[in-house]
C-alpha cells in the first residue's frame, strides 16, 4: 500500500542559490545535510525530516519566506554558521518561547535557527 503524503503541510522548499557546491559545503559543514545533484544548476537536500532544493536557476530574491531550523545548540551552530562562511545577520535574542539567531547562507538566502533551550 502506498505511503499517504500529508495533505496541506509543507512538504518542499527551494532555495535560490548563487553556487550549489558552495551551498552544499556551507549546509553539511553546519547541519550534516544530505544532498542529491540533478545536474550542474541543481541540487536537492535532506535535513532528516524535510526535504527540499537549491537551485541557480533563478536568482536570489530580495524578500522571502523566513526558514526556521531547530536546535538545542544554539550557540554551537551559530559559531559553525561563522566557520562555514556564513553571516549572522541578527544575534542570538530572546522571544516568548525560547532564543533565536537569523543568519545568511553563501547565496544571500536568510535563514534563522531557534531553541526552546
Amino acid at each position: 500500500m502506498p505511503e499517504t503524503k500529508p495533505e496541506n503541510q509543507i512538504d518542499y522548499i527551494e532555495f535560490p542559490a548563487v553556487s550549489i557546491e558552495a551551498t552544499k559545503r556551507f549546509y553539511t559543514e553546519v547541519f550534516g545535510w544530505k544532498f542529491e545533484d540533478y545536474g550542474p544548476a541543481y541540487s536537492s537536500f535532506h535535513d532528516g525530516r524535510l526535504a527540499g532544493g537549491f537551485t541557480t536557476d533563478a536568482p536570489a530574491p530580495a524578500l522571502s519566506p523566513l526558514v526556521v531550523l531547530y536546535s538545542s545548540r544554539l550557540e554551537e551552530i551559530e559559531q559553525k554558521v561563522k566557520a562555514a562562511g556564513g553571516a549572522i545577520v541578527k544575534e542570538i535574542f530572546s522571544f516568548p518561547g525560547g532564543r533565536r539567531f537569523h543568519f545568511t547562507d553563501p547565496s544571500g538566502n536568510q535563514l534563522a535557527v531557534w531553541s526552546d533551550v
